[in-house]
């Protein structure tokens, strides 16, 4: 996929953390446009809306009021037309368990939110331009967990 005029989703309740992707997405080498949902409910009711095109990828928090991110990840793996859709994890949770069963689940990636903005920088640009592609999970558990380090 070429990262010309990215489309990218970011679902998360932090206007903090929402501002700061926001930011870390001007300092890409390309042109990305982000659409940002505040809570599961919200994300499901855009992404099911077949009106609206489907993101190039989508950034989801797992801790969101009305509805989680696992239970919308879950929701999204389960629709044919959004299946495939790259879901890239994008929560301060660190717990191994979680993190398993979101790579069993089917997402894409998983990023724990990090402390700095260059950092921030960095993960969301190996996100959307680093392998295995969009539409692909990861081959192993190692190319799931995104680091800056």
């Amino acid at each position: 996929m070429s990262t010309e005029n990215l489309h990218l989703l970011l679902a998360d309740d932090d206007d903090d953390d929402c501002l700061l992707f926001r930011d870390a997405l001007g300092e890409l080498p390309y042109a990305t446009r982000l659409s940002v949902v505040s809570d599961g409910v919200e994300l499901m009711e855009a992404l099911l809306d077949k009106n609206i095109p489907l993101p190039d990828y989508l950034f989801l928090d797992l801790n969101m009021p009305r509805k989680n991110g696992t239970e919308c990840l879950s929701e999204i793996k389960q629709d044919n037309r959004l299946k495939k859709l790259p879901v890239i994890i994008f929560s301060t949770c660190a717990l191994q368990p979680t993190i398993n069963n979101l790579f069993a689940m089917g997402a894409q990636h998983y990023i724990r939110k990090p402390a700095s903005f260059r950092e921030l920088t960095v993960l969301i640009e190996q996100a959307v331009s680093g392998l295995p592609g969009p539409g692909k999970s990861p081959s192993s558990k190692d190319d799931f967990v995104l680091s800056a380090h």
